[in-house]
């Protein structure tokens, strides 16, 4: 596609909200409020189904502007920082389970076989992966953060798609308590973070893959672990600690690539 006029970033970023927001209730709405896995599996498929091509769309006819501007390179090209950014999390929410464990702040008693615990584990891999990380990275540290980065400092973009992402999950109906909402902004700043430092969005779609896997299989989606005590758990093993080491761990790693003043390239296609 040729260069030429595009709509202003501020009507694209509207479109491309209100298009996400339209897309989770309408699939909220036709899969309904009761869970179940099946239910579970064709909610992840259709997520990413109808999102990546929004997406692509939003990009070709909005941006006019090629598909590597949003930071999503090959699995092959991508994988390490996959892998990076599930590391980042997982590992020091290891420690965390293990002190508030230590400590007596929590119990958790594991309802079912080791062998269905693993099944669900890799199961709710995958959904995630489906349903939340790869189309809310893409849409909003992809499509969002990246146009942002183009008119504004890194640093400011982050805080734009931080914000633009609590909206949505307000709207959506996943954050409507002060708790929620601060989570969704504060989880949406480490993930731009992870986008402003390594140029695209696969540490991002990692650490996303990490935390909502685990939140999930400690939480009723799982259903396989009986935890007392659970929202220490969440706000410590889950969120605090995870959340500063993987912080502590991106700046020192990409010390030389942190330029929060600096604007992102867009070149015409």
């Amino acid at each position: 596609m040729s260069a030429g006029p595009r709509a202003a970033l501020s009507w694209r970023i509207l479109v491309v909200v209100t298009g996400a927001v339209l897309v989770w209730l309408f699939l909220g709405a036709l899969l309904g409020r009761d869970y179940d896995r099946p239910t579970h599996a064709v909610g992840a498929v259709l997520t990413t189904a109808v999102v990546v091509p929004l997406v692509v769309l939003a990009r070709r006819v909005l941006d006019r502007r090629p598909w590597a501007g949003l930071g999503l390179p090959s699995l092959r090209a991508g994988w390490r920082r996959l892998l990076f950014g599930m590391a980042c999390w997982l590992v020091p929410a290891a420690a965390g389970f293990a002190l508030c464990l230590g400590l007596g702040w929590v119990e958790i008693s594991v309802r079912t076989s080791v062998g269905d615990m693993l099944r669900v584990a890799v199961l709710l891999v995958v959904l995630v992966f489906l349903k939340e990380a790869l189309p809310e990275e893409l849409i909003f540290r992809g499509y969002l953060q990246h146009n942002l980065a183009t008119r504004l400092p890194a640093g400011q973009a982050v805080i734009g798609q931080a914000v633009l992402f609590t909206v949505f999950g307000f709207l959506v109906g996943a954050a409507r308590s002060v708790d929620r909402l601060a989570l969704f902004f504060v989880f949406a700043l480490l993930l731009g973070a992870f986008r402003a430092a390594t140029g695209d969005i696969w540490a991002g779609i990692g650490l996303h893959v990490a935390f909502q896997t685990v939140a999930q299989l400690f939480g009723d989606v799982g259903a396989v672990f009986d935890v007392v005590g659970a929202d220490v758990l969440g706000m410590v093993a889950m969120g605090a600690v995870p959340f500063s080491v993987s912080w502590l761990v991106l700046r020192h790693r990409y010390r030389d690539h942190l330029n929060w003043r600096a604007l992102a390239p867009d070149p015409p296609r």
